[in-house]
Order: structure tokens, then sequence, then C-alpha cells
């Protein structure tokens, strides 16, 4: 399931060093503008204990973890919606993301310059957001243009293509981004079929110092008082401390690492799966011999477009799924455990899947 987040914000915030901790992989990270051109992709492994408890029960061959992935997008500058700073192209790559993690500035630190001289992360915020605003305004002009003669004709579906499109064009104008508007379900997903950027999902991460890694600072709070109306998740990271922690090279190094900074995990364990769930993902389990698995799958799936997701063949000759549930199975550490507790369940094609079922699969192809 191809579902990306990219990271974005100013020139110099962090993005490249968060990336690279997250992916591992070497997006190059210097104290200037535009250092990063084109986006730096990454699959990452989302982390979950339960895979833990799972190989502990199973002892199977292999774990395989589920992934997602990250896009590092070059910084955005003021004026990036009219081209200044290969905004154009930038734009273009948020564009193809499914969300968006905002990554703000909440140190200070003279030696790493910033953009505009000072730190102000609301304004930092700010920028970012108009300049978004501005694309998708531009957007969906061109969306009521095209509209234009087909609302004409009467037909109803363009009508209400267009109340929403005049909805959302009033809201840019005073300054609100696509997702802090009201929709109803059904409105929302005719709002995504027109693919603006501010109506992506959005969490905001606040790259701070060492000393306010486990509280934060005054930088934080004005942040979280700034985004409060937009329902957004507000992570507290240290990009400079997570870089280092990769660079130790064993689970006892990083863990002691972690105890002298009263941290019980890294930050990125805590971005990657609240990542995951801003992308409205889920994760259910198989389990073998051969084999312990999560697979991703969007939040309300069905049983045989879950199993679709192993392979096309599983959903097209669907049969019925067997269910345990996660709880119940790590619990009762045995599938004959969780049979005559009378929990271990058979669905069929209506069944929607939670997250961390366990689940094999019947059918025929």
């Amino acid at each position: 399931m191809s579902l990306k987040c990219g990271i974005v914000g100013l020139p110099n915030v962090g993005k490249s060093t968060l990336f690279n901790c997250l992916s591992n992989a070497k997006a190059q990270s210097a104290n200037f503008p535009f250092c990063t051109i084109e986006p730096n992709i990454g699959t990452i492994s989302v982390p979950d204990s339960r895979l833990e408890k799972l190989e502990g029960l199973v002892s199977p061959e292999r774990v395989i973890p589920t992934t997602m992935e990250i896009l590092d997008i070059a910084g955005l500058v003021k004026g990036a919606s009219k081209g200044e700073g290969l905004g154009n192209k930038f734009l273009a790559n948020i564009r193809e993301t499914d969300a968006i993690l905002h990554v703000i500035r909440c140190f200070d630190d003279g030696n790493v310059v910033h953009v505009d001289g000072s730190i102000d992360p609301i304004r930092d915020k700010e920028i970012i957001d108009i300049e978004l605003q501005l694309k998708d305004y531009e957007s969906i002009e061109k969306k009521i243009s095209s509209l234009s003669r087909i609302v004409k004709s009467g037909d109803k579906d363009a009508v209400k293509e267009n109340e929403l499109a005049l909805k959302i064009k009033e809201g840019l104008e005073q300054g609100h981004s696509v997702r802090a508007l009201d929709f109803s379900k059904d409105e929302r997903a005719i709002v995504s079929s027109f693919n603006l950027i501010t109506s992506k999902p959005v969490m905001y991460v606040c790259n701070v110092d060492e000393a306010s890694v486990v509280s934060g600072n005054d930088y934080v709070e004005r942040v979280k008082e700034a985004v409060a109306k937009e329902k957004a998740e507000v992570l507290v990271i240290g990009a400079k401390i997570e870089a280092d922690i990769t660079e130790l090279e064993t689970y006892d190094e990083r863990q002691m690492f972690l105890d002298e900074l009263n941290l019980e995990e890294p930050g990125v364990n805590r971005l990657i799966r609240s990542a995951y769930t801003l992308l409205n993902l889920r994760t259910y389990f198989t389990a073998g011999e051969k084999e312990v698995r999560a697979w991703t799958i969007k939040d309300g799936m069905t049983a045989p477009q879950a199993a679709g997701v192993i392979h096309t063949d599983f959903e097209k000759g669907f049969i019925r799924a067997e269910v345990m549930k996660y709880n119940d199975f790590s619990s009762l550490e045995s599938e004959q455990a969780v049979k005559d507790a009378g929990k271990f369940k058979v669905e069929g094609k209506e069944y929607v899947v939670q997250d961390g079922d366990i689940m094999h699969f019947r059918f025929n192809v």
C-alpha cells in the first residue's frame, strides 16, 4: 500500500537530519538553504512491539514489519507559490504525498543560520501555510472555471462540486487551510478528489534542543496554541539527539543514552507511529512457523480487501477469514487456547478488519 508522508518546512529547520534518522538514508544535510532539491524517498519500518511478542510465541523463521514511505521535500520559502526558490517543483512534490509532517524550528543555535535571521516558529508556520494556501487558491480558481460551463447545463454533480469549490475559495481567502473547513463525510470525498495541498492531514513536528526534548519549551507552547483549532497533533523531537542515537552501534548503548535523557524510546519511533496513524493506516498480522508479518491496511477495510493486500487472488477467491484478537492470543499464548476460550472467530466478506487482528484467509481461485 503505497502511501507517503512528506516532510516540509523552511530551510535549515532540521528536515533532512530528521529524515536521515527515520530512514537511515543519507540525505545531504548542510547549513544553507536549498540543500535538498530533489525529494529524498525513504522506506521505513514501523515500530510495533506486538511483533516481538508474536515472535516469542510463534518462533517463526523470520519476522517482517510493515513499512511506509517518507519524502524529504526541499525547504519552502516565501514566494514559493509564485516559483521563488524552485517553489513550483517543491509544491508539486508535496501534492504527491498523502499527509504532511511540518517541521518547525523550536531551538536557538547561532551556529545554524535561519533563512529569516531570527527564531519565530509561528512566523515560520504561517509562511508555509500561506504558500500552500496560495497554491490551492490558484488550483481552486481553475477548478471553478472548468466547472462553469457544466454547471450551466444543470449537471447535479457539477453543481455540488462548484458549491464546495466556492466554499473552499472563500475559506482560503480568509486564511483557512482546507482541512480546517467543515464538510460532511460525502462532501469530504468530493473535496478529496480536488487534490488540494492544504486538505491533506498534517502533524507539526517541533524540533527542539536537548534541554527541551522531554518537556518542550516556550516555542513549543506557542505552536500548540497556534494550531489548537486545527486539531492537529504536535510532536516534540530533537533531531540532533536522534542523529546521535543512530550513530550508536548497540542496543545497550542506545538504551543508556536514552536513560540519560529520561526518554523511554527514540523520538523517531513515536514519529513513525504517529505518521502511520495520520495516514489513517492500521495493521493486521499473519503468524505461522515460516513467518510472522505485519500488513498495512486503510482503516475500514473489509476482510477480502485486507486479503488483497497479500495477493489479489486472495481477494478474488475469498471464502472466509479466521480471526484472533492480538490481546487474546498474547494473553492465552496459543491458537488452541484461544479456540478453547471461544474467542476464535470465523468471519465473512462483510467483516471490517480491526487493528491488531491476527488473520488466516481461506480462498479459492
